[in-house]
């Protein structure tokens, strides 16, 4: 009876820690990097993105994302201790060591950069080199020295449909920055939601982003609605450049006017609460958006 029970506590422990490591990758963010990565190889390899191709695309840009968490964790360890959002991470909370998140997030970056360049192409692990580079050595920094961190922060957020493009074709095309757009204005309504309902934790924290300087959301609301209202016909560009049909660019219309609502409502209350519906809004418009790319993919 004791051995089984020390046995349960092992295997408890064991899974305790399997998710800490997870944890550590943010696997939301690497979801949807997985997700716009695939759309962006569908469109670029002009089939159905099946193949040894897309498997080794897919999972250089996880591994890379994952790594990318991993290590801005690292950096913001100090920073995340003092966040209520974020005290509870695994480093801050003590479950795992700075070291060993360092030599994880390495791992898993490197790791993902060598499969890109072996078994992809060189373009498309160059694009990862520029993902970890702008995330952690830009943006990780600047958020604590100028609200234009979430631009700069948009920039690596928007490069996995571009590396599952590359990852198809080898090439950056019209097509792929198309992509890169909605992802990119996507990000900013996300961000700038999150960072409303907790601006109080980022000014603790002394991170410089535009909803901790802007006390009324007044240049809060015009950055998020202008990009929202943006994405509504750049969202549609795939169709008007030949990569996608008909039916992705009523979807893409729809969804867009969809995520457009929380937005206007935002902008005229600016209560936390409606802050919170924008942001899971935001989790939802762009898996639909992405898989509505997909359907249209494969159905042409």
């Amino acid at each position: 009876m004791k051995a089984e029970l020390e046995s349960q506590g092992t295997i408890a422990i064991g899974w305790s820690r399997s998710l800490d490591y997870l944890m550590l990758m943010k696997p939301e963010l690497t979801f949807l990097s997985v997700l716009t990565a695939l759309a962006g190889y569908s469109l670029g390899s002009e089939g159905t993105a099946l193949g040894v191709g897309v498997l080794h695309t897919v999972a250089g840009t996880a591994l890379v994302g994952g790594g990318a968490g991993a290590l801005n964790q690292y950096l913001e360890r100090d920073y995340d201790a003092q966040m209520r959002r974020t005290e509870q991470r695994p480093i801050p909370a003590g479950r795992v060591s700075g070291t060993e998140a360092l030599v994880f997030g390495s791992s898993l970056s490197l790791i993902g950069g060598v499969d890109l360049l072996l078994f992809v192409n060189p373009l498309t692990a160059f694009l990862a080199v520029i993902t970890l580079i702008t995330y952690l050595l830009l943006y990780t920094p600047l958020k604590r020295i100028t609200p234009l961190s979430t631009l700069v922060g948009a920039i690596p957020g928007a490069l996995p449909p571009v590396m599952g493009w590359t990852g198809a074709r080898n090439d950056i095309h019209p097509g792929a920055l198309v992509l890169f757009a909605i992802l990119f204005l996507w990000q900013l309504p996300h961000f700038h939601a999150l960072a409303w309902v907790y601006r109080n934790d980022y000014a603790r924290a002394g991170y410089r982003l535009l909803a901790v300087l802007d006390p009324s959301g007044a240049r809060t609301s015009v950055h998020i609605l202008v990009a929202a209202l943006l994405l509504i016909p750049v969202s549609a560009l795939p169709t008007a450049t030949g990569e996608t049909g008909p039916v992705y660019a009523l979807g893409a219309v729809a969804t867009g006017i969809a995520f457009l609502i929380p937005a206007v409502r935002l902008a005229r209350g600016r209560s936390n609460a409606s802050a919170r519906f924008l942001f899971v809004a935001s989790l939802l418009y762009l898996p639909i958006l992405m898989l509505v790319m997909l359907a249209d993919r494969l159905l042409a």
